[in-house]
């Protein structure tokens, strides 16, 4: 028996490759299916199942071209509504794998389909359960994204209540916990780094799995929810359809451009410009309106949570063979209509005589030499929550995923310091406000982890 968890950081999310006697099952598969296909190749392995634990999301699902290349059916569980034939398994149904057996677990909660599958090895002893949404390290699903308005949040927390305490608290503490996602993903709100754990050690230390009641796991995990990001219902509405191949998206985005040809298909189409480099590279010089959305980080989320319009069409940039990197991250979050991108980069766009813009950015140490003039408009774009454990006195709190809702708290005649937790947020920040008109914005590099060196911290926000 073979059990890899596959796990893609840019997304925080774990996808399952498992082998047994030649026999083998994905759950939760990305976009990108060549990499469960290969493994099963290595293996001398037959895909034989592909499970998903619930319409994702935050991420388009390989489900439909993994199942056309093998064959395999789609399992989901109880209450599953797909637009495609698929398998909608029963609660408790098995599904037997090699010499092992896949558990259906109906845990309604997060979504009403939402289900884990319990694994039981060559013994018939439970080895491990694949908890979906259902149940991360650290947290549980949270309970505000399912589709369907008849449904309030606090009813889907009380049947995330019930899912958990009668389904997954009674299992051994021995077993192995393989969640969907971990840290950074939206689908939770307090997720460990770890990626899986014992379910024996997340009784004792999950706080949700600490409520006694269910009123009081209620207010736990509905306190302190961000709105969803803005793909989110357009991404369940894909993995309920079905989406084009990755293929197919990479074929009409891989069209390299000339800085004219770029030009003229910014100005005919009205794309948005991405400019995927680092941000150090960025504020030298950038296509004028290009937002700079590192690759090099939660590239594909915050395209999702800024870029409102998943049909927006879009044109990039990107370092020399990247380019396949960058399609293939926003086309798991749904973002399939790309034009293209620059050949040669910003490089060519500068040989070709083309303007540039650039944004000013300033060290730790000298923003400090300004603050301590007095008078300084700073803007912090991290979280509520990261701005609560400490900010430079003064600083108001815009969080770089509501930015374009608040434009207004942005000065258009004093200089808008702006910063985050390292300095990928605040450029990003940046760019959209220079393509919004603003000119007087300068960023600080290395965000408040640097400025601590120079500043002391406020805790305490100042009221009137």
């Amino acid at each position: 028996m073979k059990v890899e968890q596959i796990y893609t950081g840019c997304l925080a999310q774990g996808a399952y490759y498992i082998e047994s006697d030649g026999e083998a099952a994905i759950i939760d598969p990305l976009r990108e299916v060549n990499t469960y296909l290969n493994k099963a190749r290595k293996d001398g392995a037959t895909i034989k199942y592909i499970f998903e634990t619930h319409f994702h999301a935050d991420f388009v699902s390989g489900h439909l071209e993994l199942s056309q290349k093998t064959q395999a059916p789609i399992i989901y569980g109880p209450n599953a509504n797909p637009a495609f034939e698929s398998i909608i398994a029963t609660d408790g149904q098995t599904f037997q794998l090699g010499r092992i057996k896949i558990k259906v677990l109906h845990t309604p909660g997060h979504t009403m389909e939402s289900s884990c599958y319990l694994l039981f090895d060559e013994q018939g002893k439970e080895y491990c359960i694949f908890t979906g949404d259902t149940l991360f390290i650290g947290d549980v699903g949270r309970p505000d994204l399912a589709q369907k308005s008849d449904l309030t949040v606090e009813d889907l927390a009380g049947y995330l209540y019930d899912s958990l305490r009668e389904k997954i608290m009674p299992l051994p503490n021995h077993l192995i916990v393989y969640p969907a996602h971990g840290a950074g993903s939206a689908c939770g709100k307090n997720m460990s780094k770890e990626t899986y754990d014992t379910l024996g050690n997340q009784k004792q230390v999950n706080y949700a799995l600490q409520q006694q009641t269910k009123k009081a796991f209620i207010n736990a995990v509905t306190d302190g929810l961000t709105p969803p990001p803005y793909y989110f219902p357009k991404n369940v509405q894909l993995n309920k359809a079905g989406s084009a191949s990755l293929e197919a998206v990479m074929q009409t985005g891989m069209q390299p451009l000339s800085p004219a040809a770029f030009e003229a298909a910014a100005n005919e189409t009205g794309a948005v410009i991405i400019d995927t480099r680092q941000p150090e590279y960025f504020k030298d010089a950038f296509v004028p309106n290009s937002i700079n959305i590192g690759l090099k980080g939660d590239f594909a989320p915050w395209v999702g949570t800024l870029i409102t319009d998943i049909n927006q069409p879009i044109l990039f940039l990107a370092n020399d063979g990247t380019e396949q990197e960058v399609i293939t991250r926003l086309s798991r979050v749904g973002y399939d209509n790309i034009i293209g991108y620059l050949k040669g980069g910003i490089e060519a766009w500068q040989a070709a005589g083309k303007e540039t813009d650039n944004i000013v950015s300033i060290s730790a140490e000298q923003f400090a030499e300004e603050y301590k003039k007095g008078n300084t408009l700073v803007k912090d774009v991290r979280k509520a929550t990261e701005f609560e454990t400490g900010f430079v006195a003064g600083a108001m709190n815009v969080p770089l995923a509501y930015i374009s809702e608040n434009m207004a708290e942005f000065s258009k005649d004093q200089t808008n310091y702006i910063h985050c937790a390292g300095g990928y947020r605040s450029m990003i920040a940046s760019s959209i406000l220079k393509s919004r008109g603003f000119d007087n914005v300068i960023n600080v590099e290395g965000g408040i982890g640097a400025i601590r060196q120079f500043l002391p911290m406020a805790n305490t926000v100042a009221t009137n």
